[in-house]
């Protein structure tokens, strides 16, 4: 049978992933110059994908990496699902020295299996693993999209590989991220797997 490839990429960078602000799913930032440079270096070496569809968040970060993608005519279809987790009332303010405990308590329960506390007024990696179910259900459900390409966010993109390689929450943050890094993975219609991991070579300058 035909092999579904699934090209998963984050965002590129923002003024406040250089700043240390906390974004989530509750800030809707743009892409900066260099965040731009990224996205136009991710087209340059995808563009000759024979991508079927485009899956981007509802943020404007994800629209925009692919844009030069969208420009070609592409497929495009925005989902919720897809969005970066909720970090509740830390959105927007960059994390500070007294905040710093009950973020990274939270971040260490993460990895001990307590995947279902969040930061006051956010979601847990539970919460955003449950929504994400229906864009998964989604993307398997139609056979006839053999290549597409999403982008999405570092947390939320986490939680993902987790769920489609079988793996605990616990374990999300082994899978690492940077902006406008790829994760290539092959579905073979019982398991996905692997191909690309944290692939950053087109964000590489050759000459």
């Amino acid at each position: 049978m035909s092999v579904k490839k699934i090209y998963l990429i984050r965002h590129g960078q923002t003024d406040f992933n250089v700043r240390g602000i906390v974004q989530g799913s509750g800030v809707d930032s743009d892409l900066n110059e260099t965040g731009r440079r990224q996205a136009a270096r991710f087209f340059a070496a995808y563009k000759h994908v024979p991508f079927d569809k485009v899956y981007t968040s509802t943020l404007r970060r994800t629209q925009q990496s692919v844009q030069g993608f969208l420009n070609l005519g592409l497929a495009h279809e925005k989902n919720a699902g897809l969005n970066e987790i909720s970090w509740g009332i830390r959105e927007g303010t960059r994390i500070t020295a007294e905040e710093d405990e009950e973020y990274h308590h939270v971040l260490e329960q993460w990895t001990q299996g307590n995947t279902a506390i969040s930061l006051t007024g956010g979601e847990s990696p539970d919460d955003v693993a449950a929504r994400q179910r229906a864009f998964i259900d989604l993307l398997l459900s139609r056979p006839e999209e053999e290549t597409v390409l999403v982008c999405m966010h570092g947390r939320a993109m986490r939680v993902l590989l987790c769920q489609l390689l079988n793996y605990p929450l616990s374990f999300m943050d082994a899978f690492e991220h940077r902006n406008l890094c790829l994760y290539k993975l092959h579905y073979t219609g019982n398991m996905f797997t692997v191909r690309n991991f944290l692939d950053v070579n087109h964000l590489i300058e050759h000459g």
